[in-house]
């Protein structure tokens, strides 16, 4: 493989020297060419109003520099140069953080993650993308083994015997001259169905990025499979026709990948050709998606974004959409922010208001929460929006631990909430 793939972790930055060189500096941030960094660097400008991915910065002593901002996954410049964001979790090194990530994308609704054995990567050194194409080859692997499904297919073709029904118009256009010929249409029981095009096309694509070379070699070998099937030449067309009933379930998972690859700014829209490929995901949606599914993993009834509530009621404007509301003896309401908290200080304002508008819009919650990721600090956080009695509205701030091989909310701070629920979920966890 090339060594042409690279790793940082979230909030460390890529900057360029004046001689061309690839390197770690002993902070963590990437040096690499500097074409390499303009191609990044037109690429977060063409994506100012959208987001940014990587936040401009200057540094004295190292010039430009492009800071990782919330935001991981894969980027790979034309060159071929990949570099891979990770996101930043206590006390881990790059290669635990990717199998965070791996895990966090797991969790994803209409994602194509969910079924990737996480013991794959228990000794894996392989690159992020390279992990993304071995996921998908896997699961093309279970399909071909299951049989790739053919259609009725409408052709038409000048042919020299009769076959189908004539079309007229291209009867008398095409062979004027030509009597002995007829402009036909007719069906044909073919494998070159919109579906098995796609995958053809995804397949070619992923030849010419993959640097792995048993990954390249698993890629012949299926193109080989679906040598007589044409590529798409209209990837979005072609995706509006997929049809994805009964007969074709086994096509789904397979299906979500290619359309992962081959419309890669679905996660994160960007504009922009200056890069070769980007997939990049918000850490802030990850985290919520995670903590969710842990939490319906012990069994509670939480429902994700939750609609239906509006900060004003008449017309119904702005609407509220909590990112976990929990439904049990009590009603719950939680907000999750991918935001590391040292101090107290570092909790916006925003939040709190935010907060606050759920828990006076949705009457029966009484308790609220602020869920950060825990980063070694043992802060005790509670508030009372109003201490009334009968109207009593408390705010706790939680702590999830991603770092242990089961995540749990930091117990010291959990046993502070006064609140048996979340209390009860980490019965197991160390104290």
């Amino acid at each position: 493989m090339k060594q042409n793939s690279f790793s940082i972790l979230e909030y460390r930055s890529i900057y360029y020297k004046s001689y061309d060189i690839y390197a770690k500096d002993f902070a963590g941030n990437l040096v690499v060419p500097k074409k390499v960094f303009d191609s990044l660097k037109q690429f977060v400008l063409k994506n100012d109003e959208q987001t940014l991915f990587l936040k401009p910065s200057y540094k004295n002593g190292l010039g430009e520099m492009l800071q990782a901002n919330s935001y991981v996954g894969v980027i790979q410049t034309k060159d071929g140069t990949t570099i891979e964001i990770l996101p930043k979790v206590r006390n881990l090194d790059e290669q635990s953080s990717k199998n965070i990530l791996i895990k966090m994308l797991k969790t994803l609704k209409n994602s194509p993650f969910k079924n990737f054995d996480m013991a794959h990567l228990k000794s894996s050194k392989m690159p992020l993308l390279e992990i993304f194409i071995t996921m998908f080859l896997d699961e093309l692997t279970k399909l071909i083994q299951k049989g790739i499904k053919s259609d009725y297919i409408t052709k038409e073709e000048n042919l020299k015997f009769l076959k189908g029904k004539i079309k007229i118009n291209e009867q008398i256009k095409q062979n004027y001259i030509h009597k002995e010929r007829f402009f036909v249409q007719f069906q044909e029981f073919l494998s070159n169905r919109v579906e098995n095009k796609l995958i053809k096309t995804t397949l070619d694509f992923l030849y010419k990025k993959s640097k792995a070379n048993k990954n390249q070699q698993r890629i012949r070998e299926f193109l080989f499979v679906f040598d007589e099937i044409q590529k798409s030449h209209n990837i979005k067309s072609d995706f509006s026709k997929v049809k994805l009933n009964r007969q074709m379930k086994d096509y789904e998972q397979v299906l979500l990948w290619c359309r992962t690859f081959l419309l890669e700014n679905s996660f994160s829209p960007y504009k922009g050709n200056d890069i070769a490929f980007a997939l990049l995901f918000d850490m802030n949606l990850l985290f919520e998606s995670y903590v969710g599914h842990y939490l319906k993993k012990k069994g509670l009834n939480v429902s994700l974004q939750d609609k239906g509530k509006y900060l004003v009621e008449e017309p119904n404007k702005f609407a509220l959409k909590p990112d976990i509301v929990i439904n049990e003896e009590e009603q719950l309401i939680a907000d999750t922010k991918w935001k590391i908290i040292k101090d107290e200080k570092d909790i916006s304002q925003q939040d709190m208001y935010q907060l606050y508008a759920y828990g006076t819009k949705y009457t029966d919650c009484k308790k609220l929460y602020l869920i950060y990721p825990y980063d070694n600090n043992d802060l005790n956080l509670r508030y009372l929006y109003q201490k009334e009695e009968t109207n009593r509205l408390v705010l706790n701030v939680l702590f999830f631990d991603l770092s242990k091989d089961e995540p749990s909310f930091h117990r010291q701070n959990v046993e502070t909430t006064r609140y048996k629920l979340f209390e009860k979920l980490n019965m197991s966890c160390e104290s």
